[in-house]
């Protein structure tokens, strides 16, 4: 994109504040940069669009926490220095992390970081066996240790493999549990973990683990509400959801390091899809019945 000229826009005290709305201006195709005064931060911006610029501002301001701010600044690529001086730069960050996510959204990113310090600490066989999916699926199995149906997904391998899958969850789970309900994430987080987890074991026996498969389901959950209802606000960028399917194909090709859980990962995202889409089906069926 062209340079063009830009004029000063505002100046606020805090840098990530500053940064978030630069973020979401460009979102709207409109150029923006954030430089430092002595005194605090001036947004600078396109000035052909100034008026529009100050316009978005006023909205921001009011209303500096919603979804399409946080949902801008994931989705924007670009790497921004982000002063380390800031006073509020912490503060900011619990602030944001907490207010994105819901009750059931910390709930399962806390029991899956609990069990991953649990297993680094030298308990990691013993919560493996804990939360293993069953040597042998049967009815009395099910009845015994119900809690082994979903318990592969809170275990993770690595610092990687829980960092990708709890960032994944925070961000689109946290984004679903405030558009669509508490009650709609935990019927996902149900669905999805069961049948990946089934799948994965009728395919490759019971030896693996991960919140992979609901990862999965969240992104096709994301990607169909946002194509079939948008008015709801949940999106995924072309670029995040290709990158999601690339990621997927790879797994079935003989250029990864590592066993990938790939059942699970298809499983999971045609359930994240499928529950989409009866969704959608409620919500018309709900509005024309009323």
């Amino acid at each position: 994109m062209q340079s063009l000229d830009l004029r000063p826009l505002v100046k606020v005290t805090q840098h990530n504040v500053a940064l978030l709305f630069c973020d979401y201006l460009r979102t709207l195709d409109l150029q923006a940069k954030v430089e430092k005064e002595d005194a605090g931060f001036v947004i600078l911006c396109q000035q052909d669009k100034y008026d529009l610029a100050l316009h978005e501002f006023e909205q921001f301001i009011a209303n500096p926490s919603d979804e399409k701010y946080q949902q801008a600044a994931w989705q924007n690529g670009d790497v921004t220095d982000v002063s380390s001086s800031s006073p509020s730069l912490i503060s900011s960050f619990k602030t944001q992390f907490f207010s994105h996510a819901g009750v059931v959204t910390l709930v399962v990113f806390s029991a899956c970081w609990l069990v991953f310090i649990a297993s680094i600490l030298g308990w990691g066989n013993t919560v493996f066996d804990h939360l293993q999916f069953y040597s042998r699926l049967s009815v009395d199995a099910v009845i015994q240790a119900p809690h082994r149906l979903l318990g592969p997904a809170f275990f993770h391998f690595s610092w990687l493999h829980i960092a990708f899958n709890t960032m994944w969850w925070w961000q689109l789970g946290g984004s679903i549990e405030r558009s669509m309900g508490k009650s709609s994430l935990l019927i996902l987080l149900l669905v999805s973990a069961f049948v990946s987890n089934v799948g994965q074991f009728l395919i490759d026996g019971p030896n693996f683990g991960g919140l992979s498969g609901v990862v999965y389901a969240l992104v096709g959950y994301v990607w169909w509400m946002g194509w079939l209802l948008p008015e709801k606000g949940l999106s995924l960028s072309n670029a995040i959801i290709g990158f999601m399917l690339f990621w997927l194909l790879l797994g079935y090709t003989s250029l990864m390091p590592i066993n990938v859980a790939n059942t699970a990962h298809l499983l999971g995202l045609v359930s994240g899809c499928l529950l989409a889409y009866l969704q959608v089906l409620k919500e018309k069926n709900t509005g024309i019945n009323g």
